[in-house]
C-alpha cells in the first residue's frame, strides 16, 4: 500500500514539473542559457559582466518576466541556485 501511494506521489509529481516546462517553452531555453552562462564563466569574466549594460535581447526577457508574474516565478525558481552558488564561490555574496 505504501509502495502504491509512493508511486502516486512521484508519478503526480513528475506529471505537474511537465505540465509547469510546458507552459513556459521559451523559459527553459532563456533559464539553461543562464545556467550555462554563470557556470562556464570564470569569476573575473562575472565580475566584469556585472558592470556593463544589458543586451537588447537581455532587456526584452527581463521586461517579460516583470509583467507575467508566474514566467518570473519560474525563472526564478530554475536559476537561482546554480547562479547563487557561482556568485558564493566568486565572493560576490557573503
Amino acid at each position: 500500500m505504501n509502495k502504491r501511494i509512493g508511486g502516486v506521489a512521484i508519478l503526480s509529481a513528475v506529471f505537474f514539473a511537465g505540465v509547469s516546462f510546458a507552459q513556459f517553452p521559451v523559459l527553459d531555453m532563456v533559464a539553461n542559457k543562464v545556467v550555462q552562462k554563470y557556470q562556464s564563466a570564470t569569476c573575473e569574466q562575472l565580475w566584469v559582466q556585472k558592470g556593463q549594460p544589458k543586451s537588447e535581447q537581455e532587456q526584452r526577457v527581463i521586461g517579460l518576466l516583470r509583467n507575467d508574474p508566474a514566467m518570473r516565478t519560474e525563472f526564478i525558481n530554475r536559476v537561482a541556485a546554480p547562479i547563487a552558488n557561482k556568485m558564493f564561490e566568486c565572493g560576490m555574496i557573503p
